[in-house]
C-alpha cells in the first residue's frame, strides 16, 4: 500500500496551489490517500487568507482520497507537524509529509514508497528525502546517506516516529558537553546552536529535535542523487516560518525530470566520505555567512 501524504498550510495560497499541481501530476496520485492539516489563523488579519486557502482546499481532487482537518485553534508548524504525522502514522505504520511551499517532480511519489518499501527493514534509516543538493559522483538513479535529515518533502515509520522525545529530556547534559556539541554539528555547523534556540523558546521547530534523536541514536537519512524536490518559498516569501526571505538561496538545486522509475537502493548504510563533504558544504558556517552577506548586500533580508 503506497504511504499517505500529509500536507501542512498555513497561509500561502498561490504556493499552495502550486504544490497540489505537482503533486497531482504524479505517478501514483490517483492511488494515494492525502491528508490536508489547515492551521487557524495566528492573528486576526491571517483569517481571511485562511477562509480562502480552507474554501480551495474543498475544491481539490485528483487522489485516491482526501481529507481536510481545519484547526480551531493556532498550532503552529511544530506542533501540527507532529500531532498530525502521530495520528495518521499511527494508523498506516508510515507517512509522506509535505509543507506548503514545495514543487515535486512527477516522480516524488514513486521513489519515495519505493524507498520507505526497501528500508523499512532497515532499523538504522530513521527517514527518506525528496530533497537533495547536487551531488557529484553519483549516477542519477542512485540514493546516498547522510546522518542528518531533512524537512523538505520526507517521509518516515511509525516504530521510528515513536521513538522520538519531543521534549529533549537529554539536554541538560548536552548544552555545556563541548564534545557532544561538537560531535553534533558534524552534520551541519547550525545544529547546536538551533537546538539552544528551540529549547529556549525562540524557535518552534519539530525538526532540530528531529535532528537531535538522529544524533543520539546515529540513525541514517536516505537522499537521492536527483532532487525529486524544490523549495520555492525560500526567495521572497513573506510568510516562511523559519526562514527571513533571500534573494539568493544556498539551496537552489535541479529538480529532476520525472523520467526515472526505477532506482538502485543500496544496501550498505553508511557515509561515504566524498559525497558528505559535498552535502555538508552547504551547511557550513562559511556558507551560511557568505549567503547571509549576499542577502544582505541585495536587500534579500527583511
Amino acid at each position: 500500500m503506497n504511504a499517505p501524504i500529509l500536507i501542512f498550510t498555513y497561509i500561502r495560497l498561490d504556493s499552495l496551489k502550486s504544490l497540489i499541481s505537482s503533486l497531482q501530476k504524479n505517478i501514483l496520485a490517483t492511488e494515494s490517500d492525502v491528508f490536508i492539516y489547515s492551521d487557524a489563523p495566528k492573528y486576526a488579519k491571517d483569517a481571511n487568507e485562511i477562509n480562502k486557502i480552507r474554501d480551495y482546499l474543498k475544491t481539490i481532487t485528483g487522489f485516491k482520497s482526501i481529507t481536510i482537518i481545519e484547526a480551531e485553534k493556532n498550532k503552529g508548524l511544530a506542533t501540527s507537524i507532529i500531532e498530525g504525522v502521530t495520528a495518521v502514522i499511527n494508523k498506516y505504520d508510515k507517512v509522506i509529509v509535505l509543507e506548503d511551499d514545495l514543487i515535486l517532480s512527477t516522480n516524488f511519489l514513486l521513489f519515495m514508497n519505493k524507498a520507505l518499501e526497501y528500508y523499512e527493514s532497515y532499523l538504522n534509516v530513521l527517514s527518506i528525502s525528496g530533497f537533495t543538493m547536487p551531488i557529484k559522483g553519483l549516477l542519477d538513479n542512485e540514493v546516498y546517506f547522510t546522518q542528518r535529515g531533512a524537512s523538505w518533502g520526507w517521509a518516515t515509520w511509525k516504530n521510528r516516529w515513536s521513538e522520538i522525545d519531543w521534549k529533549v529530556s537529554e539536554y541538560n547534559n548536552f548544552k555545556n558537553n563541548q564534545q557532544q556539541r561538537k560531535q553534533f554539528n558534524k552534520m551541519g555547523s547550525d545544529l547546536s546552536s538551533m537546538l539552544d534556540s528551540q529549547m529556549q523558546n525562540k524557535i518552534d521547530s519539530w525538526a532540530i529535535r528531529f535532528y537531535f534523536h538522529q544524533f543520539n541514536k546515529q540513525l541514517y537519512t536516505v537522499y537521492p542523487a536527483l532532487s525529486k524536490v524544490i523549495n520555492i518559498g525560500l526567495e521572497n516569501d513573506k510568510y516562511a516560518t523559519h526562514t527571513a526571505w533571500q534573494k539568493v538561496s544556498r539551496f537552489k538545486t535541479i529538480l529532476d525530470n520525472g523520467n526515472l522509475t526505477s532506482f538502485n537502493f543500496n544496501s550498505q548504510v553508511s557515509l561515504n566520505k566524498q559525497i558528505t563533504t559535498q552535502f555538508l558544504k552547504q551547511h557550513s558556517l562559511y556558507q551560511r555567512i557568505k549567503y547571509r552577506i549576499y542577502n544582505l548586500l541585495l536587500g534579500g533580508f527583511k
